[in-house]
């Protein structure tokens, strides 16, 4: 398994992953310095998300090798599904897996997400539009949104 760390601005991002693929990305609170020497498997990743910082890039070809049980990949990837600058409701995400009353499995299982970003469950917010929960901290979560947003307030000064 390799690792490699990417600072971003929002702090260090830890990649892990291997010839299957990523298997992990996630924000760090620790700064640790930007790896130098990124093995092959995280190269193409690595690369990818300093595109999408740099706000050259709203969507990604990795190879990706989620850990979970068959219900969590199952909402990873309807995750998947949801389109940059866009976002849905949990009770909108239990629906479209089939079952509005797995509404808590299905938050339980975004909350699990191994693969921050790529994965976007900073995506999915309350059905009051309200900013839920984010592994990484409501901050990045907005910080995401606003990224992502197509539309972008420009200085009258």
């Amino acid at each position: 398994m390799s690792i490699a760390y990417l600072t971003s601005p929002l702090g260090t991002v830890l990649l892990e992953g291997d010839e299957e693929g990523l298997q992990r990305v996630a924000f760090l609170d620790e700064k640790i310095p930007q790896s130098e020497n990124i093995s092959e498997a995280l190269t193409d990743a690595f690369l990818q998300l300093e595109d999408y910082f740099a706000a050259k890039r709203s969507t990604f070809s990795i190879k990706l090798n989620p850990q979970g049980t068959d219900f969590q990949k199952r909402v990873w990837q309807q995750l998947a599904e949801i389109p940059f600058g866009k976002t849905t409701s949990y009770l909108q995400m239990a629906k479209d897996l089939g079952d509005p009353k797995v509404i808590r499995a299905a938050a339980s299982a975004n909350g699990k997400n191994p693969i921050a970003i790529i994965i976007p469950c900073h995506r999915v917010i309350g059905s009051d539009q309200s900013m839920t929960g984010y592994a990484g901290g409501i901050w990045r979560k907005k910080w995401l949104l606003e990224h992502e947003s197509p539309v972008t307030q420009q200085s009258l000064f």
